[in-house]
């Protein structure tokens, strides 16, 4: 089944997970949102599935650099376009397996969810 890991090049989770799948000798192709882009249909099928919340990286320097407003009017409706506007606030990594995602990494959420 293909896999695909959703995130940003130089971001130091991106680079454990990209690690532990190599070590592991999984096959999987890598979407940069920066050099690739991400659109808000993508974003939408995330944020249905994990939640905004979890889709939305809140402890990043984007979202910390935010205007006050934009972040207390973010909500579920418009968080989508923020995130496609803004890749940088979207959590990383994301993986997808299939039908199957997981947000985040730890390895032993990957090895659970790819069932090694």
């Amino acid at each position: 089944m293909a896999i695909t890991i959703f995130g940003i090049k130089n971001c130091d989770t991106i680079k454990k997970a990209r690690r532990f799948l190599d070590e592991k000798g999984i096959d999987y192709k890598f979407h940069d949102y920066r050099a690739d882009g991400i659109d808000e249909k993508q974003i939408t099928a995330w944020i249905k599935k994990h939640g905004w919340e979890t889709v939305l990286n809140k402890r990043g320097t984007t979202w910390r650099q935010l205007d006050n407003e934009i972040k207390n009017s973010t909500n579920e409706k418009n968080v989508a376009k923020l995130l496609a506007e803004q890749p940088a606030m979207i959590k990383r990594p994301i993986l997808i397996s299939g039908k199957e995602s997981i947000v985040g990494f730890s390895s032993a959420s990957y090895t659970e969810f790819l069932q090694l």
